[in-house]
């Protein structure tokens, strides 16, 4: 029998709330990271991500529950007292100093000798490949360089935990894909915990080992990328993390004759090729097309009554164009069931904007 693993969770959380008056920031949050996990936590303006991303590095004190690093309850230590570390969307880097003295700078703070200190920060550059700009000043370098500058000098100081908010905000669209593809790469090498908060769905899909979905100061769904995105338990998980098409129970009814609430996204709906045994079948009126480069996005208005969105991939032959019939099918089986519990007694989901 393998040992069992008694490492402690890097973060855990424990009825964790924060309210500002009567706004309940984050209303009982029950959490745990992995040691080593690249975890993101997800959602809109106003969720609570970053409010609980602040509580963990100690910038905001709970209202009540727990916060333990690495097996060590540090609920009202200070910052400086935890083992953790923040990147910012800004960078906050000292524009009157060198890039190595930026990255040193958590090490002077810390006593640590000049010469020592220089030595790991030329390391810790070398690592995220800047160790040619040592001598540089910060407006000198790209928004990416100062990107990375920013994660060297919050990694030199080794944290058991680094937190993330929203770092590659700022960066433009292919840059920071540039920049996923090396934070992913740089959090492996490292083996360091990473908390990133962001509300790109995308960006959380491609960089997470597990992400927590946010709204309203709770976690509405916890799980890997492809469970956030193949199950998604309630509509809004649904309709925020990607697109999906909602049936609800009249639309579902009028289908298939299941009288229940199901997301299904657009990559499963198909317009052309031979239809499948027990595929759900849907004769409808193309409304609009979007070209995507990759594909289209085609709307159908279903002669049952409910309106979807297919997307058709680049290769399709025939593309139908707005005002053309068309049917609609799709496999039973890519059709998700959505919790009844998360909604509410007027249909909405749980968590959802009024």
């Amino acid at each position: 029998m393998a040992p069992q693993d008694t490492t402690p969770p890097a973060v855990a959380l424990s009825g964790l709330t924060k309210h500002f008056g009567s706004v309940h920031a984050v209303d009982g949050v029950d959490l745990e990271i992995a040691d080593g996990e690249f975890f993101s936590m997800l959602g809109p303006s106003g969720s609570g991500k970053t409010t609980v991303l602040r509580l963990i590095a100690g910038f905001e004190q709970p209202t009540s529950g727990s916060i333990v690093l690495g097996g060590e309850d540090v609920t009202g230590t200070a910052p400086f007292e935890r083992e953790v570390n923040t990147v910012f969307q800004d960078y906050a880097l000292f524009p009157h100093m060198s890039i190595l003295d930026n990255v040193a700078y958590g090490l002077r703070v810390r006593g640590v000798g000049r010469k020592e200190r220089h030595a790991q920060a030329r390391e810790v550059l070398a690592t995220v490949r800047l160790d040619h700009v040592a001598d540089r000043r910060p407006t000198q370098l790209s928004g990416g360089q100062r990107q990375r500058v920013a994660l060297a000098r919050a990694i030199v100081v080794r944290p058991k935990v680094l937190l993330l908010d929203e770092p590659l905000g700022a960066l433009d669209l292919k840059l920071r894909e540039q920049m996923q593809v090396e934070l992913k790469g740089l959090q492996r090498e490292l083996g360091i915990t990473f908390v990133f908060v962001t509300h790109d769905q995308e960006e959380a899909l491609t960089l997470s080992d597990r992400v927590a979905v946010f709204n309203e100061g709770r976690i509405v769904q916890l799980g890997t990328p492809r469970e956030i995105y193949e199950s998604p338990r309630s509509e809004y998980v649904a309709t925020f993390v990607g697109t999906s098409n909602i049936l609800d129970e009249a639309a579902a009814g009028a289908l298939m004759g299941r009288f229940a609430r199901f997301a299904l996204r657009p990559e499963k709906v198909a317009l052309a090729g031979p239809v499948p045994d027990g595929a759900v079948t849907a004769p409808g009126v193309v409304v609009e097309t979007i070209y995507l480069g990759t594909g289209r996005r085609v709307v159908v208005d279903l002669d049952a009554g409910p309106r979807l969105a297919a997307l058709e991939s680049s290769t399709v032959q025939v593309e139908a164009q707005r005002g053309d019939r068309v049917t609609a099918w799709w496999r039973p089986d890519d059709l998700v069931a959505l919790d009844p519990s998360a909604h509410d007694s007027r249909g909405r989901p749980v968590g959802a904007p009024a």
